[in-house]
């Protein structure tokens, strides 16, 4: 029916994500928390969040403010199997990722003061004792880590704040590709790739986050805590493996 309002249909164990109104075109299903979903590919992206040096990398920012990177690098292997299966399946895949101005023109103080929280420098934008300011667009620090290699069909947004939507095209770009469900994946889980999901439920996309793709060098109980409020209040997670198994 034209214009039929999109819709679950929901049961104890499934969650059919593909109704209302467009009949799926390449469905699948994959076993996911709380419970099992069926999506369409045709109508899927995946959304990887700041897997970049200043966050993965030794010598990257993180690295050089005393963080122990190796918690988000751990995101770098489960990336790695899955990102080729999605293209394989025409699923786009698209990275969000810090990308200042160098000027930080529009970087509030609320974002120049994460991780320099007295104001002793070392925060995002700052510039001490670097040749790029942290996570400044075009620098090795803003690269994707170099394990992580792109494909042409790739897109890539710069985004400015926790959250990919703010300030930038993402929104729009998933709309022009008419997506209606979104796997969030990157670092950090609970951060960055927790606050863009939520901003994308908000907008009325369907979201499902990849647990192991999805790591944090955050204490693990903001990791459970995390895990815990997609499937209480957004959406679903999903495992690797399970994503895999889906599209095989």
């Amino acid at each position: 029916m034209t214009g039929a309002i999109r819709s679950w249909a929901l049961s104890a164990t499934h969650a059919d994500l593909t109704g209302g109104g467009v009949p799926p075109v390449r469905p699948v299903v994959i076993d996911a928390a709380p419970q099992r979903i069926s999506v369409d590919l045709e109508r899927t992206a995946i959304v990887v969040v700041d897997m970049q040096n200043d966050f993965c990398t030794p010598g990257g920012w993180l690295d050089g403010i005393g963080v122990d990177t190796a918690a988000a690098a751990a995101a770098v292997g489960p990336l790695s199997r899955i990102l080729p299966a999605l293209r394989a399946a025409d699923v786009p895949v698209i990275w969000v990722n810090w990308g200042n101005r160098p000027d930080l023109a529009n970087s509030p103080p609320g974002v120049r003061h994460v991780y320099d929280a007295d104001g002793n420098g070392g925060g995002i934008g700052d510039r001490s004792g670097r040749s790029d300011a942290v996570l400044t667009k075009g620098s090795w620090g803003a690269a994707v880590v170099d394990a992580l290699p792109a494909d042409p069909r790739d897109v890539f947004v710069d985004k400015y704040r926790m959250s990919g939507f703010v300030d930038t095209p993402l929104d729009s770009i998933l709309r022009n590709r008419r997506i209606d469900t979104v796997f969030f994946a990157g670092v950090n889980a609970d951060q960055c790739v927790l606050a863009t999901l939520m901003d994308a439920a908000n907008l009325g996309y369907d979201v499902v986050m990849v647990e192991g793709a999805s790591a944090t060098t955050s204490p693990t109980f903001c990791l459970d805590a995390t895990v815990y409020n997609v499937r209480q209040c957004f959406g679903f997670t999903t495992s690797p493996s399970a994503l895999l198994d889906a599209l095989a």
